[in-house]
């Protein structure tokens, strides 16, 4: 397994689950959908919106700079490396409760990656 592909995918699968994660803390703190000024401006003035837009810019910008240089049958499935990642934030940032079934499927997933890389 090449490294430095497992580095990329790695910062590329973290950029993708934080920009998850400031989307929906972004999407909590907006007004209600509707046409008025008041929704518009708590879009523009939503700091962690916009950190998502580049969250989401700098990991389509990596996985570019990924797909253009690594074989795709190698790259591809380490992105599901961001399951992982989201289900870490989901605990910290979210306060959610993840079952033991979650976690054999997070375990699954990174057992996936490691064959698929081999």
């Amino acid at each position: 397994m090449n490294i430095t592909l497992l580095s990329l995918a790695f910062v590329q699968s973290a950029l993708l689950a934080m920009g998850q994660v400031m989307l929906k803390i972004g999407l909590l703190r907006m007004e209600p959908f509707a046409w008025s000024y008041a929704f518009w401006r708590s879009v523009l003035l939503n700091w962690q919106f916009a950190l998502c837009g580049i969250c989401f810019g700098a990991a389509s910008l990596l996985w570019m700079y990924i797909i253009k240089n690594y074989p795709i049958s190698t790259a591809y499935p380490l992105i599901s490396l961001s399951y992982v990642f989201g289900m870490i934030a989901a605990i910290i940032f979210f306060h959610e409760h993840v079952e033991v079934s979650k976690w054999i499927g997070v375990l699954l997933i990174m057992a996936g990656c490691y064959i698929i890389s081999r």
